[in-house]
């Protein structure tokens, strides 16, 4: 079965990183050598392909989570220079902070919530992924 509505919402999810991928790059980019595979930011079709940072999510079915199923946010910064953990922490903050404020303003009448699961960041809530057939 092939639900419209877990391709919009991962559609709009990647709209969300694409832009939260411009921030941290503008703010951290210069600031480490990219892997010596990476392509410099701009250089691909796909801000998850290039540049310093890769912003994405999957999903997670949510056995042993206390939050049940959802997608959990995944951060990395694709270079070999070692990264101070308050470095690393500023910036999942700052992924966060605007990843819930770009959940509302793309999802008002929803109630989407990121929390912090574990070792991860969880994205759940009314996400709207129940399918319905549209025809």
């Amino acid at each position: 079965m092939n639900n419209p509505n877990i391709k919009e919402w991962e559609h709009t999810l990647r709209k969300i990183f694409d832009v939260i991928d411009d921030h941290l790059e503008d703010k951290y980019g210069h600031l480490y050598p990219l892997h010596p595979a990476r392509p410099g930011r701009g250089h691909t079709a796909n801000k998850s392909s290039d540049g310093l940072f890769n912003i994405g999510a999957s999903f997670s079915a949510g056995f042993g989570s206390r939050f049940g199923r959802g997608w959990v946010v995944d951060v990395t910064m694709v270079t070999l220079s070692k990264i101070p953990k308050d470095i690393k922490l500023q910036i999942y903050g700052k992924v966060i902070a605007e990843l819930k404020r770009l959940l509302i303003q793309f999802y008002p009448e929803r109630t989407i919530n990121i929390e912090k699961d574990g070792n991860v960041f969880k994205i759940f809530g009314e996400l709207g992924l129940e399918y319905t057939d549209k025809n």
